[in-house]
């Protein structure tokens, strides 16, 4: 049996699950993420990395948008999601996470954290986009 670092086949049936039962902040920000409107950045929804499920992905920039609920602030969710995060690191990939609230209260904002990431990401070693 192959074991699958991305989009595990074992995790397809959850991922599709996920994007068919999208929060409210996740339908909102998805709709400026998607179409390559942000840059012209391909990202994915529920793109899974190992066993974590990333609520958006962009493989050409391995870079991943986490959205938290306010359960995100208890104790072992703070450990689970830094666990997660330096999972995620060691293979390379950024994980910006926000906040559900702030999607609500500062969407332009949060674009333009997005955008600035992409910019310093693009501007490290990958060529360009064509």
């Amino acid at each position: 049996m192959t074991n699958y670092i991305y989009n595990s086949p074992s995790l397809k049936k959850k991922r599709q699950t996920l994007r068919h039962n999208q929060t409210p902040t996740e339908q909102l920000l998805w709709q400026k993420l998607r179409n390559k409107q942000i840059l012209g950045v391909k990202f994915y929804r529920q793109y899974s990395i190992g066993n974590y499920i990333l609520d958006f992905y962009c493989p050409y920039y391995k870079l991943a948008i986490e959205l938290d609920g306010s359960q995100h602030l208890v104790e072992t969710k703070i450990q689970h999601d830094s666990e997660r995060t330096i999972f995620l690191n060691n293979y390379g990939v950024r994980v910006l996470r926000f906040y559900n609230n702030d999607i609500f209260n500062n969407l332009n904002g949060i674009l333009e954290k997005i955008i600035d990431e992409i910019d310093k990401l693009s501007n490290s070693s990958k060529p360009p986009l064509t």
